[in-house]
């Protein structure tokens, strides 16, 4: 049964953790030199759309449908078929299924904005939604499902992600140190003056970043009380 004070929570975190992908975005610009401010921006900000519209359509049926031997969902839920406004009778059966899949897809867009951080400056534009894509769709999904899915094999496992920790900050954590072996040090590195341009806009993106947190964590209860 739909409960209002869960429903408003959830979509407000969702609001939340929305909110930290922009923060992230100017944390980084304000990091690097003036010439790549937008281009680093654009990085974090064209993922909202990319990674919403591979959540709609591939990832949220990957990561939450239907188990297939504990490594993936089935794709029953391509373009959320059969995902509603009734509850989910396996995920948050508090609030519509839709809200829960919204809640989901914020922590689906900022974590491939996470690992940018790691080689800022450093990669053409196409190239990172390319990468983006992919990792999201060969990474991200199934650890979720492993972890978050119903039926996933870590969670047989008893393992417990509350807010993140291994789903998001593991894994895009490992994809920047590997990211950062493969494309090496920047041009220039130990010559040239790779001074932050802007430290101000670290400091707000930080600020919105500390905020954000409030849902990503607090949402993570996926209930009101």
């Amino acid at each position: 049964m739909i409960n209002g004070a869960d429903t408003a929570f959830i979509l407000a975190a969702a609001g939340l953790v929305l909110l930290m992908t922009p923060g992230l975005a100017l944390f980084y610009a304000g990091m690097v030199r003036s010439k790549n401010v937008l281009g680093t921006i654009m990085q974090s900000l064209v993922l909202i759309s990319l990674i919403s519209l591979e959540w709609v359509y591939l990832g949220y049926s990957m990561a939450f449908g239907p188990d297939v031997h504990g490594i993936i969902g089935d794709l029953s839920w391509v373009a959320l078929r059969g995902v509603g406004t009734a509850p989910s009778t396996t995920y948050a059966t508090t609030i519509p299924h839709t809200v829960f899949m919204i809640y989901q897809c914020m922590f689906a867009v900022i974590t491939p904005a996470l690992i940018a951080g790691a080689f800022a400056e450093r990669v053409r534009f196409p190239a990172f939604v390319v990468f983006s894509l992919l990792w999201a769709v060969l990474v991200y999904n199934p650890v979720c499902h492993w972890i978050w899915g119903s039926g996933g094999w870590l969670a047989k496992l008893g393992v417990l992600d509350f807010a993140g920790g291994l789903v998001v900050h593991a894994t895009c954590g490992a994809a920047a140190l590997a990211s950062v072996m493969v494309i090496g040090p920047r041009r220039g590195y130990g010559q040239t003056n790779f001074m932050p341009h802007n430290l101000p806009m670290p400091m707000i993106g930080a600020a919105l970043l500390w905020f954000g947190w409030f849902g990503f964590n607090g949402g993570s209860a996926l209930a009101a009380n």
